[in-house]
């Protein structure tokens, strides 16, 4: 029992640590809380469940292709969002407040866009590759899962490397640390931020796509949840840091499965915002975040 809810909640936690990674990317380089990421996550999914349900089964296009081309929309979406309801406020020099509203205002207009456009029936994803299972000491393991997981841990390497080892992470946390100092060093920051939303947002699309695959469905409330799981991961890792977006997104997935598992499955999404409200009474800053210092 405690093997099988634990590699459920590892499966579940990498998810949420994809999804979190991008978000804290976002945050950490303009200290804003993308409110409308969660709504990428869904949009992803419907628009592979759209391609998938209207081409994969019938033409036989690639599962790959779907994603890539699903993904890649949503991305350019995200990156389409800064340009065009953020930079203008950056511009003027509004107030956080404002973009912060802006991201809310993405946000509604994603999900009642689809609301409007595939309707509030949930919609059947297709799964082209029927893994079947395993078992790994009694527990059962879908092949599913191991697949997911298993690229959903490459890709969070991949982001790491992309974050501390390219001169795009470098130009990245630059910005992050003072836009303006960066500007001086010929560092692009409005192309830097805008394709931090693409790379962040991206990674939230992977994650929805891939959860849609697994449980063969899409529905418009598939992202509130997750969004509001990965705000809790993010400040239990800590805020703003991709380590602590992964670690944080990992412990998140494999409490609340277990507190499924041993104690009650109606209130599994309760588990997120008690630690979110222990955490932010014992560490605010998270268990790999730093506290800022803030001079006078």
């Amino acid at each position: 029992m405690f093997i099988q809810q634990l590699i459920n909640g590892i499966f579940i936690g990498v998810t949420y640590a994809l999804v979190t990674i991008g978000f804290n990317m976002v945050y950490g380089v303009l200290k804003l809380t993308n409110f409308a990421h969660a709504s990428f996550y869904m949009l992803a999914a419907y628009i592979a469940q759209y391609i998938g349900a209207n081409f994969l089964l019938t033409s036989g296009v690639s599962w790959w292709v779907v994603l890539l081309i699903s993904v890649s929309i949503t991305a350019i979406l995200g990156a389409g969002m800064d340009l065009l309801a953020l930079r203008p406020i950056r511009k003027k020099h509004g107030a956080p407040i404002i973009a912060l509203i802006s991201t809310i205002g993405v946000q509604t207009m994603i999900n009642n866009g689809v609301l409007l456009v595939f309707g509030t029936v949930p919609l059947m994803m297709p799964d082209p590759f029927n893994f079947g299972s395993v078992q790994i000491s009694g527990a059962v393991v879908q092949g599913m899962q191991i697949f997911i997981t298993t690229l959903a841990i490459l890709l969070l390497i991949v982001l790491s490397i992309i974050v501390y080892k390219t001169k795009f992470g470098t130009a990245m946390r630059a910005v992050s640390q003072n836009p303006t100092a960066a500007s001086l060093m010929g560092i692009n920051v409005p192309k830097i931020i805008s394709l931090t939303f693409f790379v962040g947002i991206a990674a939230a699309g992977i994650a929805g796509v891939l959860m849609g695959t697994y449980y063969q469905r899409v529905d418009s409330l598939m992202g509130a949840s997750v969004g509001l799981k990965c705000f809790a991961a993010a400040v239990l890792g800590g805020i703003g840091s991709v380590p602590g977006a992964a670690l944080g997104g990992l412990l998140i997935g494999i409490a609340e499965t277990l507190f499924a598992g041993y104690v009650s499955s109606g209130y599994r999404d309760v588990v997120a915002f008690v630690i979110l409200i222990f955490i932010l009474l014992v560490r605010p800053q998270g268990l790999l975040g730093k506290k800022e210092i803030k001079k006078v």
